[in-house]
């Protein structure tokens, strides 16, 4: 893989995946990793996040579970669109 990825997810079920490059902007073409085999695909990030923070890798609603590492994570507290940020703001995770 020559081109830096921005995205890295862990698993094909996972529902979010983890932004690894910083100043991530607003309708950018993302080269996004899967880590469980290594396999690629894009996405266009839908708002801008920082460094560290999820993406929405399918319309999500209120209410849907969020899954990371192939593990529930949490909850979402508001609908998103594929490639949004998501973080407190829209999405209540077990660990806070």
């Amino acid at each position: 893989m020559s081109e830096i990825p921005h995205l890295l997810v862990h698993d094909h079920d996972d529902s979010v995946g983890v932004v690894v490059i910083e100043g991530l902007e607003a309708n950018t073409d993302m080269l996004v990793c899967v880590t469980h085999d290594n396999s690629t695909f894009r996405l266009t990030a839908g708002e801008a996040a920082p460094i560290g923070h999820k993406i929405a890798l399918k319309d999500l609603k209120e209410g849907d579970t969020v899954f990371k590492y192939g593990e529930d994570i949490g909850i979402m507290k508001a609908d998103v669109k594929k490639g949004d940020h998501l973080h407190t703001h829209n999405c209540k995770t077990k660990r806070w």
